[in-house]
């Protein structure tokens, strides 16, 4: 088991810089600018909710659209959890959440299996075009998923049960994503070792 469960990254491309910091054993303290408000504030919720201590500063070519951005700091959260995660010896490696934000409802469950698989179902027809914020689409939120997910090694399944409001909706997906990790990454005394019948993940 790794004594300090903590990552670095950067990323530097035509279209956009990050550089971050994690642990996984924090507090949920963040200090987030990506360049994107509405995407700061689910990153903020993120590590808050999963207890993850969390900085990024991020600048790209927003003025063109927030999609690079978006996807990059996604991108190098990804590498940072599955850096900072180690051989994952010890951890509960399930969670399981369901979280209310006013009308909306959604659920996350997250499995750290080594085998990247997003299953993401239930926003409203037309979320993926709705503008949050001023220029993050509601699209976004499905893309940022799909990166963390991919570059962490993660299955994930998130599920809208209910919404009207598309800030609502989309908290409450960060939110319940963020719960399930946080139960997921957590170091449980009774597993002794890597959680898995092959012995790897």
């Amino acid at each position: 088991m790794s004594a300090s469960r903590t990552a670095s990254r950067t990323r530097s491309t035509s279209e956009s810089s990050v550089e971050l910091e994690l642990n996984l054993d924090g507090t949920g303290r963040s200090s987030i600018d990506t360049s994107v408000p509405f995407f700061d504030h689910m990153l903020t919720a993120f590590a808050k909710h999963s207890l993850t201590d969390l900085t990024i500063r991020a600048t790209g070519d927003t003025h063109i659209d927030a999609h690079h951005t978006v996807e990059d700091v996604s991108i190098v959260l990804g590498q940072a959890i599955l850096e900072a995660l180690g051989d994952k010896s010890g951890i509960a490696r399930y969670g399981d959440a369901l979280v209310p934000l006013d009308e909306a409802l959604a659920q996350a469950v997250v499995d750290i299996s080594g085998r990247p698989y997003l299953v993401h179902s239930g926003e409203p027809v037309g979320f993926e075009h709705h503008l949050i914020g001023g220029h993050f689409t509601g699209s976004l939120v499905r893309h940022s998923f799909e990166a963390i997910t991919f570059h962490a090694g993660l299955t994930v399944h998130v599920r809208v049960l209910g919404g009207r409001d598309p800030h609502h909706i989309a908290e409450a997906e960060y939110k319940a994503f963020a719960r399930a990790f946080r139960e997921a990454k957590t170091l449980d005394p009774l597993v002794e070792g890597i959680p898995s019948t092959k012995g790897a993940l």
